[in-house]
């Protein structure tokens, strides 16, 4: 086991894109947002570390994108509702997707709030 973990302080930020990821990153610090922000760059990384006793920081929220490799973002919005440790987490979708199912299915899936990227 490792030492005491710093519960609430850390935002998962799943996002494949660099770009993306680096303008999300940008905003927080001009918005002096001092959360420790955990980056994973495909659904099953994300999924692995999220459900991973041993982490050292339990996320606050989850910042979602929705098109992600090897596990998809509705998939891992899935999973966290299934599982009983995770399934209260706060989940934001961040998508550049205009596809209304998509819209609609991660509201069906409990998604907390949804923002299209620019």
């Amino acid at each position: 086991m490792g030492g005491p973990r710093r519960r609430g302080r850390a935002i998962l930020l799943v996002e494949d894109n660099a770009d993306d990821e680096a303008l999300t990153l940008r905003a927080f610090r001009k918005n002096n947002l001092t959360n420790e922000i955990i980056v994973k760059r495909d659904g099953a990384e994300a999924l692995a570390w999220l459900f991973d006793e041993e982490r050292e920081v339990d996320p606050q929220v989850v910042l979602l994108d929705l098109k992600l490799p090897k596990v998809d973002g509705l998939e891992v919005l899935r999973r966290i509702r299934a599982d009983s440790r995770t399934s209260l987490l706060p989940v934001v979708i961040l998508t550049s997707s205009s596809v209304e199912s998509d819209l609609v299915r991660g509201y069906e899936l409990r998604a907390n709030s949804y923002i299209r990227k620019p």
